[in-house]
């Protein structure tokens, strides 16, 4: 069965980065969109970035110009580069995998599926 394994996540203080990894055992990303949502204490998820299985990228207002989202296919793997973070960043990133092939990645979270565990981000002020 196909699983989803986040890593990466850790403490950073604001204006800092990180890279996070998205990788896919049991299955394949290709011809697969992935995303990034962040979970709040609240459990509610929003959606952060998305790379469609041509490449094309998606991002939330948020995050655009700060973070950016690639794929290694050969590795299974997608990254989300994260520079010059603020505290409100602060959250459990998912990763997860679209339901269908698209174009252009989805943003919604019932477009998404196989989410993995997440790895908690933290910046400080």
């Amino acid at each position: 069965q196909e699983q989803l394994s986040e890593s990466g996540g850790g403490l950073v203080q604001a204006g800092g980065s990180l890279r996070l990894s998205c990788v896919a055992s049991g299955g394949t990303f290709s011809g697969a969109g992935i995303g990034w949502f962040r979970q709040t204490p609240e459990k509610e998820r929003h959606f952060v970035a998305a790379i469609s299985w041509l490449g094309v990228t998606r991002y939330a207002d948020s995050v655009k110009g700060r973070f950016t989202i690639s794929r290694d296919s050969a590795k299974n793997t997608v990254y989300l580069k994260m520079d010059n973070l603020k505290p409100e960043d602060t959250a459990i990133y998912v990763c997860a995998r679209q339901n269908q092939r698209t174009a252009v990645p989805g943003s919604l979270l019932y477009e998404y599926a196989y989410w993995g565990q997440g790895t908690q981000v933290t910046v400080s002020s």
